[in-house]
């Protein structure tokens, strides 16, 4: 699912955010003829719209000022194992606004984490900051430390370096591997990625033949935090907010992080 459908909502929850009427009288609202999108009229109830993206007017006056006066909220989740980064699943499964208070309103997960993959991940309202650490051109890495099988050799690690073709044909960006620490049976590395493709990390250790045994996302540039554990959250704060907004690069850990520590 991309990020845009993510930041996508109903229509007469977005009117009524605005403060320009109840939800019941936004769907008499759109029933009516009288709401459009990016100048199309609009009468069907599920319809949704991206309010950092779609123009939204209601008889004509448009209604993106007023839903630029939100509240917006950004919150710092360390997700654990075993949870799903998604606002739906038919299957039942944990979903990381599950962790997060009801009373915050509606957040979005800005990017995924796989299910069996723990780490920092960021829940926002803000569409557009959302689509500022996600867009790749804006170089904001997101730092893993993993642990995986074996000792590659370090030819295979600078292949993995420079970039490669998965199996379903998608091709990598290069990324940046430094090896942290070993054991007689593990391998411990930190990995920094640009953009992101599904269980990239995952798919590249496997084309080398060691798998991935542990696999923790431990920043987002600048954004780290040791203390928080599995399941806590917090929200960011300004200075935070400010160095994200500024690009500026991952703070590069020259040891693992405490939490991975004593991992064998």
């Amino acid at each position: 699912m991309s990020l845009a459908s993510f930041m996508e909502e109903r229509l007469q929850k977005l009117i009524a955010a605005a403060g320009l009427a109840s939800r019941r009288k936004a769907e008499e609202l759109i029933l009516a003829g009288e709401v459009t999108v990016n100048g199309q009229v609009v009468r069907e109830l599920g319809t949704k719209a991206d309010p950092t993206r779609d123009h939204i007017k209601v008889r004509g006056k448009l209604i993106n000022p007023l839903l630029e006066k939100r509240e917006k909220i950004y919150v710092l989740l360390n997700k654990p194992r075993g949870v799903l980064t998604s606002l739906h699943d038919p299957e039942g499964r944990p979903l990381v606004t599950d962790l997060i208070p009801p009373s915050l309103g509606r957040l979005y997960p800005v990017g995924r984490l796989d299910f069996n993959t723990e780490g920092l991940l960021i829940l926002t309202n803000d569409g557009e900051l959302a689509n500022y650490i996600t867009s790749a051109r804006n170089r904001i890495g997101k730092v893993y430390e993993v642990k995986v099988k074996g000792k590659p050799p370090e030819d295979a690690i600078e292949f993995l370096r420079r970039g490669l073709k998965l199996d379903d044909g998608a091709r990598t960006a290069p990324a940046e591997i430094r090896r942290l620490a070993e054991t007689k049976t593990n391998t411990w590395y930190e990995v920094v990625l640009y953009e992101g493709k599904n269980q990239q990390i995952r798919r590249m250790f496997d084309k080398i033949g060691h798998s991935v045994v542990k696999l923790r996302r431990v920043a987002i540039g600048p954004i780290r935090d040791e203390k928080l554990a599995p399941g806590e959250w917090r929200f960011l704060t300004p200075k935070e907010l400010e160095l994200l907004r500024r690009q500026k690069a991952p703070a590069r850990s020259p040891t693992l992080s405490r939490r991975s520590r004593g991992r064998n």
